[in-house]
């Protein structure tokens, strides 16, 4: 079995998990309201999506 000659230094442990962070939110806005919102979703603050009333703010 292989077993490491010398223990791994902090800095090189880090440099490989470098890209191991968690990636931050994509936000569009709203064509409406101007809200932000995720992409592909149906808005919070106005209910609309791609241009079209799909929920009722009533129902939230």
């Amino acid at each position: 079995m292989a077993v490491p000659k010398k223990r791994t230094s902090k800095m090189k442990k880090r440099q490989r998990r470098s890209h191991h962070r968690l990636a931050g939110l994509n936000l569009a806005r709203c064509a409406h309201c101007g809200a932000a919102i995720r992409p592909h979703r149906v808005c919070h603050n106005c209910g609309q999506y791609k241009g079209e009333a799909v929920v009722q703010m009533d129902d939230f």
